[in-house]
């Protein structure tokens, strides 16, 4: 005879809403839930695309990193109006640096890494 099953226990990282409202669904929402959950993931963890990278990125196909992401040498203005950099010439803008390309909260975002 086998024991019964005890509710499993949250881990600490969840957030107190969820924790308190996920018991309280039924097994089909729950499914649900997990199915997003690995949507979401799946999505939020996926290496950007060349298309949804800034036009004058390159790929940098040495990157040793462990980290998630794409990347890739980058020329840059500075914000300087009065700077050579607003021409739009690749020639005359700052660089390149190397960014990593990477998706956090739903969101494309960029890490300077620095001069390749």
């Amino acid at each position: 005879m086998s024991a019964p099953p005890t509710e499993p226990t949250a881990p600490d990282e969840l957030p107190k809403y969820i924790a308190e409202g996920l018991p309280k669904q039924d097994s089909e929402t729950l499914r649900a839930v997990i199915e997003y959950a690995d949507a979401l993931l799946a999505y939020q963890t996926a290496t950007p695309v060349p298309d949804e990278l800034p036009e004058n990125a390159e790929p940098v196909s040495d990157d040793d990193s462990e980290h998630s992401g794409t990347v890739v040498k980058e020329w840059v203005k500075c914000g300087d109006e009065t700077c050579r950099c607003t021409s739009g010439n690749q020639a005359d803008m700052h660089g390149p640096y190397k960014y990593r390309y990477y998706r956090s909260g739903g969101q494309l975002t960029s890490e300077y890494l620095g001069k390749p």
